[in-house]
Order: structure tokens, then C-alpha cells, then sequence
């Protein structure tokens, strides 16, 4: 599998189970350092690239309890700086000595921090001591997020190891930032990568680049180079790759960042109608192959996956189906053309890479990509991911790199599993094309308030149930459909559209009154977390 990283020097997130790692991981990168996020292993991953800095997550564990994630050696061996989140500074001032008590000075949402005096001048952090580089330029007093059970009852001894640690800063009840006498080893009881800890984004910064002195600064916008290099030397001369397309940012990016690199003759884009698409994307994607030339063979299979999904209402099992179905297409294409293919390219982005627990994240599973946890371990390509460590804005900024088409890149994202994981419950060939004629009706009406693009995603579920209604004086017993529609950068995390009540019901009345089958229109105002985007 394709394993370059595209960039050369970063910072190590350790993911302890935190519901925010994810967050700091997106600060960094907003802030032009590399990262990835790897789990707490015994261990030591294999870096592809520079290691200058770790953090540690927070998590949902006790330091007090016996089956507590502990702190992997590896971690120190690096001998880099590290900074500890929450249970992250947690488990380092145990490391060293300190001791941690559990329930006692619980703290859940906003507090107020106060830096000690003595890095103080004019009411701002200076880096006049090592161990104040990371607070550099924060007020004395500010408001911070915080989110732990356990505190800090006394900090870690002198020691030859740490050199001792000393108190940076203070809430009214807890030790709410140490760090060791030199300035490495940072322990912060509050969250800076949620958006409530004011300066958070400062001090993430302030630690990669004056603590671990990352000096190469990741640029998403100038990664064309550095990803053409490393795909040039995976791929060998002559071998051939085919692309996985479904007319979306990610796969139209893939295909045209591969094409443009090996040629049409050696990439071949294959365009599965699995009778789970939009209205429309067959057509779609045939104009964007010749706007753009590139090679695309459409195949249509729409019977196959209805037949591979009949009576499978799972999600899980419905992703893995479509998955292992989408492969078995493949395979058979290449077979037919007697065309020796070495690569199967797929439009994997990281955080498909994060909800499916692979790629180092932990054993947790979100839920499974079909391009990631669906496929069958034996496979007759290697797998090309040149996308899979880039996140959903990255993409779109290596795609304008690229000259396409803005209307393209800015496009709501689509899952791989299609409508598949749109239908709640078993999917039929009848409630695919409810689906799809109440889905067009919804982004029409958007396009056409000119509120489309001011939305990152928005799309129609149909539901397992049936309500009753009154249609034309009778009694009518037909199905739900669900409205959603999210504000995210990433897809990590995600806020609710503000829709006006009139527009949406305009689109309720417009979806009942034309689609066949409908008579109850609902709207989604849950944020990711507690859901996740998607319904399945």
C-alpha cells in the first residue's frame, strides 16, 4: 500500500481515546505543521517522516486505575518534547514521580486560567524561561475548556530525568499547566484544540515551532511536488493503475493527480453505477472525463449490488458488501481487458482512514469506509491511496493545484457506500429511487436559494418506518424522509446548517407533493459528535 507521507517533518498525536484528538490534529495542521495521530501501542511506530514533537491526547481512563492506557516508552525514547493533554499530563507527571488523586476537583466546560507571575510581563507570557515558550504571548488570565475527573495533588520530584517541574498556571480549584524545569515535558489539565480555550491555537502553535523547532512548515497548498515525487517512486515504469471513480472531489482528484502524472495510456478510471447514485452522476461523470480528458469506462452493475444487498439492513455489513462488491467489479474489469493492472487508486482521505480505526488510530471504529475497512485482505492490485493522509480541505486546495474545476472541488461530499448508507435499513431498487428524487429535489432547492455553497453537506435519509398521513381527503401509510444538512472543515466535526423554517418547508411540500411514496419530511439538528454526518 502506498505509505509516503507528503511532508517531511511533523509532530506525533497520541490518541488515548479522546473525543477531541481529532481536533488536535486539525489545529495543527491549520497552523502549518504536519501530523499524524497514532495509538498509545507498546510499540514504537515506524515514522515515515521527522518526529520533532509529541503529543498526548486526553482520554476517557484513570492514571488510578489498573487497566489504564499507560504511557508507551517509546514516547520519551524519542527524546523530543512532549505535551500532555488532560489525561496526556496525566499519565507524564505519574511517569515522573507526581502524584495524580481521582474525584475530587472535578472540572466539566469553561474555566478561568492564571499564569504565575513570575513569566509575567505586562500581563503577557514571555519566553524569557524555557519553560514559558509554549504560553508566549497569552494573557495572564483567560478562559479555558476543561474536561477531567482526576488532578495533579503534587508534582513529580528533582529528579536526573526531569530536572523537577514546576506550576506555569492555575484555575480556582486545580494545577492547571507544569511543565519540567527545561521547558520539554508540558502537562495541561485543559483542552487547547477546542475552540472555548481562548489562545489554544497560539500555544499548539507556540509548542511546534518554539519548543520542537519544526522549521519545515506544512504547506497544503504546494503538496502537487512533493506528492508527484513520492508516487513516481512508488509506481513503477510501465505498471498501470486503475482509479475507482464516483464523479466526487476525492476520486476526480485522485484520477486527475494520477493522470496527469503517469498519462492516460496508464490510468484508467472505472466508473461503477451501482444503482446506489444521484440523479444523474452517470451523465456527470461522463462530462467531467472530457472537460478534463481523462480515460473513464463506465460499468453498469445496478443489479448485482441490489442482489448483494437484498435483506441486509446492517450498516456495517451493507458498507462491507458494497466494498468487496466494489472490488469483485474491478477485478472482473481488469480480467476481461486481459490488461495487467498493478494498482487499484481509491480517493481514501484521512479521517476515512480515522473513523475506520485504521492507519494507526486506534482500536475504535467509527464506522467503516468502504474504501478502507470493506476490502478483502487478498486482493489481485496493490492499493494507491495518495489521498490518505490529507484531510477534506487539503484536498480541495491540492485539486485547485491542479486547475480543476471549482463547481467540482466545492461540491458536497458523497460516501463511497452511495445511498446505500442513506437508506436506513434494507436497500431496495423502489426506495433507491424515492431517495434519489427527494435528494435532487433538496439540493435544487439549494442551489436555487443560493445557499448551496454556504453549506458543507447536505443530503436526504429515508427511514425504516412508515407514518401516516392525509393526502387529497384519504388516509395515506408511506415513508419518512429525514433533511440534513452540516457546517464542518474536516468532516471531524460538525455543526448544524441554519436553514430558515420557511425554506424547509418549501422543500418538505415540494418532496411529498412530487415523490411517490412520501408523506412525512423531518429535519436533523444533531451535531457531529454525538452523530456522526452520515446516518450509517
Amino acid at each position: 500500500m502506498y505509505q509516503s507521507r507528503p511532508h517531511d517533518e511533523g509532530l506525533c498525536v497520541v490518541d488515548f481515546g479522546s473525543q477531541y484528538t481529532r481536533l488536535i490534529a486539525r489545529k495543527l495542521r491549520e497552523n502549518h505543521i504536519y501530523c499524524e495521530i497514532f495509538p498509545p501501542s507498546k510499540d514504537s511506530p515506524r515514522f515515515s517522516y521527522t518526529i520533532k514533537g509529541v503529543v498526548l491526547s486526553g482520554g476517557p481512563d484513570s492514571v488510578a486505575s489498573d487497566l489504564a492506557s499507560p504511557l508507551p516508552s517509546w514516547v520519551l525514547n524519542l527524546g523530543v518534547p512532549v505535551l500532555g493533554i488532560c489525561y496526556g499530563m496525566q499519565l507524564l507527571v505519574k511517569h515522573f514521580g507526581g502524584v495524580i488523586h481521582s474525584g475530587v476537583s472535578r472540572e466539566y466546560g469553561r474555566a478561568s486560567i492564571t499564569y504565575e507571575n513570575r513569566f509575567m510581563v505586562d500581563n503577557l507570557v514571555t519566553a524569557n524561561s524555557p519553560v514559558a515558550r509554549i504560553w508566549q504571548g497569552l494573557s495572564q488570565n483567560h478562559t479555558v475548556w476543561m474536561s477531567h475527573g482526576d488532578h495533579i495533588a503534587q508534582l513529580p520530584p528533582v529528579s536526573v530525568q526531569s530536572g523537577g517541574f514546576e506550576v506555569v498556571g492555575r484555575t480556582a480549584r486545580t494545577i492547571a499547566a507544569c511543565a519540567s524545569c527545561d521547558g520539554k515535558v508540558i502537562g495541561l489539565q485543559y483542552h487547547p484544540e477546542v475552540k472555548h480555550t481562548e489562545g489554544g491555537s497560539q500555544l499548539l502553535s507556540n509548542f511546534a515551532r518554539h519548543v520542537c523547532g519544526v522549521a519545515s512548515l506544512w504547506q497544503p497548498n504546494s503538496m502537487l511536488d512533493t506528492l508527484t515525487k513520492a508516487l513516481q517512486a512508488q509506481v513503477l515504469s510501465g505498471e498501470k493503475i486503475l482509479v475507482a471513480c464516483s464523479g466526487g472531489v476525492d476520486s476526480t482528484v485522485t484520477l486527475v493527480l494520477l493522470t496527469q502524472i503517469f498519462g492516460k495510456d496508464r490510468v484508467q478510471g472505472v466508473f461503477v453505477n451501482t444503482g446506489l447514485l444521484r440523479l444523474d452522476d452517470a451523465h456527470k461523470m461522463a462530462k467531467i472525463a472530457e472537460e478534463l480528458c481523462l480515460s473513464v469506462h463506465q460499468i453498469p452493475a445496478e443489479s448485482l449490488f441490489y442482489q448483494k444487498l437484498a435483506g441486509v439492513s446492517h450498516p456495517e455489513e451493507k458498507r462491507k458488501i458494497i466494498g468487496a462488491t466494489f472490488v469483485d467489479v474491478f477485478t472482473q474489469f481488469a480480467l476481461e481487458r486481459k490488461t495487467q493492472f498493478s494498482y487499484l487508486a481509491q480517493g481514501t482521505l484521512y479521517s476515512d482512514v480515522i473513523e475506520s480505526g485504521d492507519g494507526g488510530t486506534g482500536p475504535q471504529v467509527i464506522k467503516t469506509h468502504h474504501n478502507v475497512g470493506g476490502l478483502p485482505e487478498r486482493l489481485p492490485f496493490k492499493i494507491l491511496e495518495p489521498l490518505r493522509f490529507l484531510f477534506k480541505d487539503e484536498v480541495r486546495m491540492l485539486g485547485a493545484e491542479l486547475g480543476i474545476d471549482r463547481e467540482i472541488l466545492w461540491q458536497h461530499p458523497f460516501p463511497g457506500p452511495g445511498l446505500g448508507v442513506r437508506i436506513a435499513g434494507e436497500v431496495t431498487e423502489q426506495r433507491v429511487k424515492i431517495l434519489q428524487q427527494a435528494d435532487q429535489i433538496y439540493i435544487d432547492f439549494l442551489k436555487e436559494k443560493n445557499i448551496y455553497h454556504e453549506i458543507w453537506q447536505a443530503f436526504c435519509v429515508l427511514l425504516p418506518v412508515k407514518s401516516v398521513g392525509v393526502m387529497g381527503d384519504e388516509r395515506t401509510y408511506e415513508w419518512v424522509v429525514s433533511l440534513r444538512a452540516v457546517n464542518s472543515t474536516d468532516a471531524m466535526t460538525a455543526m448544524v446548517a441554519n436553514i430558515q423554517m420557511a425554506d424547509l418547508t418549501t422543500v418538505a411540500e415540494k418532496i411529498i407533493s412530487t415523490v411517490q411514496g412520501v408523506n412525512r419530511v423531518l429535519y436533523d439538528i444533531t451535531t457531529k459528535p454525538p452523530a456522526t454526518i452520515e446516518w450509517e
